[in-house]
């Protein structure tokens, strides 16, 4: 297993461990697919249960465009699409590494890990075969 390296430095000249909690997971959610700014906006409502202000969302999306993580397009004059670079899915792997080396210390916790992602891979496999969640 690759160790979690907080120092990736990025082109923009910033480390991993520097990303506020809110950044790592717009990266996750960027992780699923490429979407523009609303439909992020409402993963990350949907992850804490409140809004998530325009004014907290677009600044941290430059910010990680500019740091290299993410790259951003635009879809019409009026949405922008957002997508994980390799330096971005980098640190969402590497997190999601560190975070399961440091959870699974016993069998149980190795079967529990395991369930999780056999309970959300048959989903994501009928997403990507053009199937409905």
């Amino acid at each position: 297993m690759r160790e979690y390296d907080p120092e990736l430095v990025t082109d923009g000249g910033v480390d991993a461990a520097d990303l506020t909690a809110f950044q790592q997971n717009i990266l996750v959610i960027l992780a699923e697919e490429p979407m523009y700014g609303l439909a992020i906006k409402r993963r990350l409502e949907a992850y804490y249960g409140t809004e998530v202000n325009h004014g907290r969302l677009y600044p941290n999306l430059d910010d990680l465009v500019e740091y290299g993580f993410v790259e951003k397009s635009e879809l019409d004059k009026r949405t922008n699409q957002y997508e994980l670079t390799t330096a971005g899915l980098q640190v969402v792997l590497g997190h999601f590494e560190w975070m399961v080396a440091k959870f699974v210390t016993d069998r149980e916790r190795a079967t529990s890990v395991s369930k999780l992602v056999d309970e959300h891979a048959p989903a994501q496999r009928a997403v990507t075969d053009g199937g409905e969640e």
